[in-house]
């Protein structure tokens, strides 16, 4: 991991020096290009002005001619140098902007396809070894049930990732259609809790979510979207303070909010974190399984629903997500 780390900033120093290097190349010959065309209009002008002869009656006119016509050339080459000049800027900035984002992409890329393996070969590995066990031994009837409970865990796990992938894929190509229906968004929020709670079994998650609270919606992705949500308070708070779900009704608004006790979110990296494959925080947080795909996916349920995820601060520390209907 290190090393193609290292592999691709180095990449990255290459093309940013190839590109400094050309764009001075191109700036120098542009700046020589105007003097040489000066130099010219310079020598021209003083070669039409030998031509003259002081006693032709026009002479007074024509040199004013000459002096007007080199003038103008000035004026000419100036403006073709400054338009060049601004064209090669505007064009280096978008060439480097674009250059920077598609080796960030690639990285991510990269960085996903190794998460996503990982992520992939975990509960396949689990899963694999429960059965063997299964097979190989006979184990009472409660270890049996405890390595069927881990191996549904698992493939649970397994089945949100391929979720999430396929759907982000779906959505993106447009191929993806959304079912609007009244839904429960109250036994839909007791669902959510009750599968996280099953796969987090050693964490609290406090709820407050009154029944009877309906919404138009696609189940499927918003069910998708609170697995996400609280999925990742689980993931990057700490064991102690619980994460806590709430479902509020206010008038005509239905606020949903996921808060944990995290590190927290800075200011800066608010939006960013709903971009493909971005993971905010430091290595430590980094370090924590995911594919950078889940708030990404989330806010692109949410903007299907006409509406937006937000992020603040919780206190004394930690991050509340929050989605309003």
């Amino acid at each position: 991991m290190k090393l193609r780390s290292y592999y691709q900033r180095n990449k990255l120093s290459i093309a940013n020096k190839v590109y400094w290097i050309l764009l001075l190349y191109v700036i120098a010959a542009l700046i020589w290009w105007y003097f040489e065309l000066q130099q010219q209009n310079d020598e021209m002008m003083q070669f039409r002005k030998n031509l003259l002869q002081l006693q032709d009656p026009d002479y007074a006119a024509r040199l004013d001619d000459i002096l007007d016509q080199h003038r103008r050339n000035q004026l000419q080459y100036l403006g073709e140098g400054l338009t060049f000049l601004a064209l090669i800027i505007v064009g280096s900035i978008f060439v480097y902007q674009a250059v920077r984002r598609q080796f960030r992409l690639n990285e991510q890329q990269q960085n996903f396809m190794m998460a996503i393996t990982h992520e992939l070969k975990t509960p396949i590995a689990i899963t694999r070894l429960n059965l063997e066990t299964l097979q190989r031994h006979k184990l009472d009837a409660a270890k049996q049930q405890k390595l069927i409970d881990v191996t549904l865990q698992e493939t649970g796990r397994l089945n949100d990732l391929c979720e999430n992938i396929l759907v982000t894929t779906r959505m993106e190509s447009g191929r993806y259609e959304l079912h609007s229906e009244p839904i429960s968004l109250s036994q839909l929020l007791h669902d959510v809790q009750h599968s996280m709670q099953n796969r987090f079994p050693k964490r609290i998650i406090q709820s407050s979510i009154p029944d009877g609270i309906i919404i138009l919606g696609d189940p499927f992705l918003l069910q998708l979207l609170f697995n996400n949500l609280l999925e990742n308070a689980l993931k990057y708070s700490p064991a102690e303070p619980p994460v806590k779900l709430i479902l509020e009704q206010k008038e005509t608004k239905i606020r949903v909010t996921v808060a944990d006790h995290g590190t927290g979110i800075p200011e800066a990296e608010r939006e960013k974190i709903f971009s493909k494959f971005y993971r905010a925080g430091n290595e430590n947080t980094r370090r924590t399984k995911g594919t950078g795909l889940g708030l990404y996916l989330s806010q692109k349920i949410a903007e299907d629903h006409h509406t937006r995820i937000t992020v603040s601060d919780n206190q004394p520390g930690g991050s509340i997500f929050a989605i309003e209907f």
